[in-house]
Parts: structure tokens; sequence; C-alpha cells
């Protein structure tokens, strides 16, 4: 099956065989493959060295931290360019991905990274970036579709970079790649999928077709129950399938905006000491801004528990917590390590999140504190 979005994606299983065909489509002769240490060691890298024809000159990164940072991108950009590189690969989850893409623009692009974030006023500074393959191998983040990059910064900020630029200009959509994932990453990955789609149904920007995408993607998360089977039987192809496309779907979704469950997701993420998983994060964050948002956002509440197959009239918060339960979700962020006397910084990078952008309702400086206190 081919989609047709903002990029090209090949979505099926066994798509990683096409890996050759999409470079020689690309025209990239030599590829800088960035990847993990965890894919490394379960030979998933072996597995595309495999897969790519002698004809092409590969390189790897395979230190790629578990939340991307500037000086991991700048080390993987050394190896680019030592190598004569001339295309990037994403192999792995969000993290890689997002690594890959901070290389691609920086191959091309002159000065700081940090002048490109969206933070710093740097949408508009990025140009066309060197040709970039997506690879996911989890379910959750939908970054091979999507216009951005996140990335923790050597002053500890996670910061965005966002462009039509940085959409991959192809992407190869595997599910069988995620067959086996261990359940605390489906469930994590699964997490951040829906809250991408919730948090883009609830964007306050006008665009019913990104919205309907969401929409399909919470029925095939939650009413479909490919979330939960996929997190009880790592080998369900129907459920890896189902949830690969909501993850994708999520991505799409969100190009007209996310909100406060990512901005304290990324304050939170920033942290270098704990390395919190982000799905994880959003899924513990998500009920405690839905129960904020709820006066705010019209009948879309209703929505989207249609979506889920449930009973209009009950509680989504409460039902969100039911399922982080379900799939052995934290309690709260204080069983993840996070503490009240973080607060003051959380809620300072939480603030200049450009995520608020499209929040229903932008917190208060006592409305962020109650919120992170809540969620602890």
């Amino acid at each position: 099956m081919q989609l047709n979005y903002f990029n090209r994606p090949y979505f099926e299983n066994g798509a990683i065989s096409k890996l050759s065909e999409v470079l020689i489509a690309q025209q990239i002769n030599n590829p800088l493959i960035c990847t993990d240490p965890g894919l490394s060691s379960v030979g998933m890298t072996d597995k595309i060295k495999d897969l790519i024809s002698s004809d092409f000159s590969s390189s790897f990164f395979e230190e790629t931290p578990a939340n991307p940072t500037e000086e991991a991108v700048m080390n993987a950009l050394k190896v680019y360019k030592d190598n004569n590189c001339d295309g990037v690969v994403g192999f792995g989850g969000g993290s890689s991905m997002d690594l890959a893409k901070a290389v691609a623009l920086m191959a091309n692009h002159d000065g700081d990274l940090m002048d490109y974030s969206v933070n710093e006023g740097g949408y508009g500074k990025i140009t066309e970036t060197i040709p970039m393959v997506a690879i996911p191998t989890t379910a959750g983040t939908g970054s091979e579709v999507s216009v951005g990059s996140l990335i923790v910064m050597n002053d500890g900020r996670k910061l965005i970079f966002a462009s039509p630029h940085l959409m991959p200009n192809a992407a190869i959509c595997d599910p069988e790649l995620t067959i086996g994932l261990p359940p605390v990453l489906t469930a994590g990955a699964g997490m951040d999928a829906l809250t991408h789609c919730i948090e883009a149904i609830l964007s306050p920007i006008n665009d019913p077709p990104a919205e309907a995408v969401g929409i399909d993607g919470i029925e095939k998360i939650i009413k479909e129950e490919s979330l939960i089977r996929a997190y009880k039987d790592g080998q369900d192809k129907d459920a890896r399938w189902s949830m690969m496309m909501a993850s994708t779907e999520g991505a799409m979704a969100f190009s007209k905006g996310l909100g406060a469950v990512h901005s304290m997701s990324h304050a939170a993420g920033a942290n270098q000491v704990l390395r919190l998983h982000h799905g994880t994060l959003n899924a513990v964050i998500l009920p405690s801004v839905l129960r904020f948002n709820q006066n705010y956002v019209g009948n879309k509440y209703s929505r989207i528990l249609r979506a889920m197959g449930k009973n209009q009239s009950i509680d989504l918060a409460n039902e969100i917590e039911k399922l982080n339960e379900k799939i052995g979700m934290p309690n709260s962020l204080g069983e993840m390590g996070v503490t009240e006397d973080m607060i003051p910084e959380l809620i300072a990078h939480a603030m200049t999140d450009p995520s608020n952008i499209t929040t229903p309702k932008v917190p208060t400086l006592d409305e962020w504190e109650q919120l992170f206190l809540t969620a602890i």
C-alpha cells in the first residue's frame, strides 16, 4: 500500500526490503544511517547492512540517546562529513528519526543548531535539507511523516525544530519491524500515538481532514483494542499493523498542532539525569490536562469517546487512567522520579514550549504549577 500525504510512505509488512529501491529513488549513494545502541545490540543494524545493496557505501551512527542531544547530533554530523555522505536514514524510534532530521539540517546549513529552533525564531530559516529517509521501529512518534524534531540542547532545554523541509523525503513503514517489541515500549509508544491524536483533535485550529485522521487513529488504538492486543501479544501482526498506522495517523493529525500535554512532557523529558520516555510521560500527564481543558473544547470529548467506542457520558480522563493501568503505565510523574522541587524549572520550560500555541487554554503560572503538582 502506498499512502500519499506530505511525503511518500511505503506502508506494508516487509516494506523494509524496499530500502535500496528507496535510496535510489532519493538519489542517495552514500547514506549515514542513524540508529541507537539498543537496535544494534539485537542485530537490527546488521539486518539493515544485509538489505542494502553493495552498490551503496553506508556509514553508521549507532549512539543515538533516548532523548537525542545536540552533542549527539554534532557527533553524527562529523561521521556524515568524514565519510562524504550524501543522505541520511533515521532507523529506530522517534529519537533516531529526530536526530537524523537534525543531521540533515546541519549538513547544509551554517551556524549553530539552536539558531533553527522554533523557540529561537528559526522556522523560516530552514531551507531544503539533504535527502532523508525514515524507518520507524516503534509505533508511537509518527516522526516519519512529521515536520518536527525534538533535541535536548547543551543548555538543557528540549527544543522543537519544525519546517516542511524537515519532513523525510520518504518513509518505510514496516509493521513487522515492531514484532516482539517489549510490552513497556509498546505501551509507551502507543500512548504517544494516542496523545497525538487526542491533542490534535482538541487543537482549536480548523482542519477537518487532519481531525478525521486523528479520529481514525483513536478508533484503531482503542475501539479495535490494537494497543492492548499488541501489549499482551508482541507477535500479533494485525495489532502491530494497526498501531503503526495509528502512529503515522497521529503525526498526520498533529499538523493542526498539539497542546499542554506535550509542553509538560517536553519539559520533563529535558532532564538528562532521569532520561524519561516521551510517550510514557504523555500517558501520565494526559489525564490531568484533559480535566483542565474540559470546559474549553466544546463537544470534542464526546467525539473522542465515540471514536473509542465508549459511552459519550463517561469521564474521558478517567478512561485514560484505566487504560494506563491496563498497560502498566506509571501512576504519576512522582513514580518516574519527578519531584516537587523540580516544578519551577519545569514550569519555565513548559511556558515557552511552542505546543502552547494550539492548546485549548494556555495555563496561567498558578495553573501550570497545579498541573504539575497533580501529575506528580
